[in-house]
């Protein structure tokens, strides 16, 4: 009930999000109406639209991205022909003589006249809720990836339409509002004809915003800084969790989230000042092979303080929060810290021991790290983000909980706290933690906008190649004309497995529209496990000095294992979106997912 709770909070907010700008002047159009007939059915229809978009987006893969975006053009065409009729009054009369369907309603509807305006009105909101790309926060953020990863679920559809419901109570407030507003100007200045023309033009102005993009480019990065710190407080009251696992996203942008959260609120003992008891630590039964150490369990570790991070070998996000858990059990290992690790994998591959170790020393960790391959350790815990880190003190208790790299100067205090406690002592000495380098450096928090892309058709999304997706089949694809924000396409003869695209010929490409500082791939080898010779251009160049660790200045490299690959890396990032082509000059790939940073 609480995650339901936490949805529709997270919906609310999306009114303080300069992300739902676009949307407005089509909640604003209703305003000086009847709100049964106007405000409340065009409401309800962008519920409902908004919901069976995303539940189709998260969980029916890149068909549903592609027909929804057809959605949107055709949304935005009666949307302009609605604001059309708000500022030329004539031309409503003209354009429903020939629009007989629903169009015609609509637009008849808009401009004052015809009855039935709630069906117009619902009609509307349908339209506008194919317009609307919320700002994709912690909550919906956690929601959809949990859909995705998930499988289709009632539960699913209904924090989605939580979410959306919370949203239409924030818009509702708008509208209200916004009606007394107009309703005062046209009272005041005499002006109604005047107020609904200036609605024609904000209603035009809006569909010219997301026909450019605004509303999923600028207006979303600008809003993430804006709301996660809302919603990341709302995820620390409530400790709601979500069902199914997600990837994590930045502390500090739209691409994380940090939280408070856990087992069952523990009613022994009181509750210390600043870290809350959450429950007692879950046994490690149950997941093996242990590498750097024997098998531990909450017993033997009693009197230590620990921190259990879960994490994988080829999520970005945890790469670059490795620096700092191996400076903490390096510096704070001798005052009473354990760090464990737990390497629950996202895909096949990372339960692979062999594979697993090898990352284990290429990133330098000491600590004991304990296989989950079955997910039994991430069922105990309740959890659902890479990484997570569980930070438990001296007496068996799960004291802290912080989802998705960055905080960490909150997560290395919370160590000494609960050092202090056990030792008796404030922990003397300057803070430990330090950033990494290489594939491992920090983030550019500020302007790290794509989102990870998987290209397996388990969670594809954005996939613009004519035909769209075709499973587990060797089929041709041919790139797109055109690229928005994030859209990618295949090139050449692919088949597109569950988790994986894999390049059936060399000479087969990928081509991504990105606008980051750092582009990674998720890559591997075929069963075979022959080396595959890559190329990659910007905008159809070499990278140059643009390359990363794993390409040189002409945008050569070559795969030779599973795991992550930085392919590019820029001293910062490109005033627009760039876009991104490999060739596979050998067949035989794997490509998983692209992340960025």
């Amino acid at each position: 009930m609480l995650i339901v709770l936490l949805a529709y909070l997270g919906g609310v907010l999306t009114i303080v999000s300069p992300c739902i700008l676009p949307v407005l002047p089509f909640v604003f159009s209703r305003a000086s109406g009847s709100f049964l007939r106007n405000g409340f059915p065009l409401l309800l229809g962008l519920i409902l639209m908004f919901v069976a978009v995303a539940s189709l987006a998260s969980l029916a893969g890149g068909w549903a991205v592609q027909a929804n975006a057809v959605g949107r053009w055709a949304a935005l065409a009666i949307l302009a022909i609605f604001g059309l009729t708000l500022l030329i009054p004539g031309l409503a009369d003209r354009l429903t003589r020939p629009l007989v369907a629903v169009g015609g309603r609509l637009t008849e509807s808009a401009s004052g006249g015809g009855q039935g305006g709630f069906l117009s009105s619902l009609l509307l909101g349908v339209a506008t809720g194919l317009l609307w790309a919320p700002c994709a926060g912690p909550i919906l953020g956690l929601v959809l990836t949990g859909a995705a990863l998930g499988g289709a679920s009632v539960h699913t559809t209904l924090l989605l339409a939580a979410y959306a419901a919370g949203a239409a109570t924030s818009l509702a407030l708008a509208l209200v509002v916004g009606g007394r507003v107009f309703a005062a100007m046209k009272k005041s200045l005499g002006a109604g004809e005047w107020v609904r023309r200036v609605l024609g033009g904000l209603v035009l102005a809006a569909v010219a915003a997301i026909a450019l993009g605004v509303d999923t480019g600028f207006l979303t990065r600008v809003s993430a800084a804006g709301t996660t710190k809302l919603e990341q407080a709302l995820i620390e009251k409530l400790h709601a969790r979500p069902a199914a696992p997600a990837r994590s996203v930045l502390v500090t942008q739209g691409d994380g989230t940090a939280a408070s959260g856990g087992p069952a609120m523990s009613a022994a003992g009181a509750k210390p000042k600043g870290l809350p008891q959450l429950g007692p630590m879950p046994s490690f039964g149950g997941a093996a092979p242990w590498i750097n150490s024997p098998p531990l369990t909450p017993d033997a570790l009693r009197g230590k303080v620990v921190l259990v991070d879960f994490w994988t070998y080829s999520c970005i996000n945890c790469l670059r929060a490795l620096p700092y858990i191996q400076a903490w059990a390096k510096t704070y290992g001798p005052q009473g810290l354990v760090v464990i690790g737990i390497h629950t994998p996202e895909f096949a591959f990372e339960k692979n021991p062999a594979n697993v170790q090898r990352a284990i020393k290429q990133f330098g960790l000491t600590y004991p790290v304990v296989m989950d391959n079955d997910y039994v350790l991430w069922k105990a815990y309740d959890n659902e983000s890479w990484p997570a880190h569980y930070f438990i003190d001296a007496k068996g208790r799960i004291r802290k909980v912080h989802l998705g790299e960055g905080g960490y100067t909150d997560s290395e205090q919370a160590i000494r706290d609960l050092l202090a406690e056990r030792n008796g002592a404030p922990v003397t000495g300057d803070l430990a933690g330090r950033s990494g380098s290489g594939v491992q450096a920090a983030a550019n928090f500020d302007e790290a906008f794509s989102q990870e892309t998987y290209l397996g058709y388990g969670r594809a999304a954005h996939l613009i190649s004519p035909g769209g997706i075709r499973k587990d089949v060797v089929a041709t694809y041919v790139a797109a004309k055109t690229y928005g924000p994030d859209d990618w396409s295949l090139i050449g003869r692919w088949t597109i497995a569950k988790e994986w695209a894999g390049n059936a010929s060399a000479g087969a490409k990928i081509a991504y529209s990105f606008h980051a500082r750092d582009l990674h791939m998720v890559l591997g080898p075929g069963s075979d496990g022959k080396p595959v010779r890559f190329r990659i251009s910007l905008d159809g160049k070499p990278p140059g000095a643009d390359h990363g660790l794993d390409t040189d200045a002409q945008g050569y490299g070559t795969i030779t294992a599973q795991r992550l690959y930085q392919l590019v890396r820029q001293d910062k990032v490109a005033q627009k979106d760039r876009i991104f082509r490999i060739e596979f000059l050998d067949p035989g790939v794997q490509a998983y997912t692209f992340t960025f940073g």
